[in-house]
């Protein structure tokens, strides 16, 4: 697959509330074209910063129970997680200059 992993509601605690690094999380669509966009962003963002940070994908159709649980309202969201936690949210997508730039302070 490559340096993103894909996360379900049954793996979302162990995979991202439980790791000791901070988890970007994609929110992310099929029929989403923005994410579609931002998905090879975030896969080329994972490689780069493996040692530091981990990047995964939750699909909400398919996982419905953790997306409303982090009210999540539009996709692509990236919420990230660091302690169990969001420390923070990127809404849409966005080019890898800034997406670096919102993730700059976890990198």
């Amino acid at each position: 697959m490559g340096a993103v992993k894909v996360v379900t509601d049954e793996s979302f605690e162990a995979e991202v509330l439980n790791n000791p690094r901070p988890v970007v999380v994609e929110y992310w669509a099929e029929w989403c074209g923005p994410c579609r966009m931002v998905g090879p962003v975030l896969e080329e963002i994972a490689q780069e910063h493996s040692g530091t940070i981990d990047v995964v994908k939750l699909n909400i159709d398919e996982n419905p129970v953790t997306a409303q649980k982090y009210q999540v309202m539009a996709v692509p969201t990236m919420n990230v997680f660091s302690g169990g936690k969001v420390v923070k949210q990127v809404l849409g997508a966005k080019p890898k200059s800034a997406l670096l730039r919102d993730l700059g302070d976890y990198l």
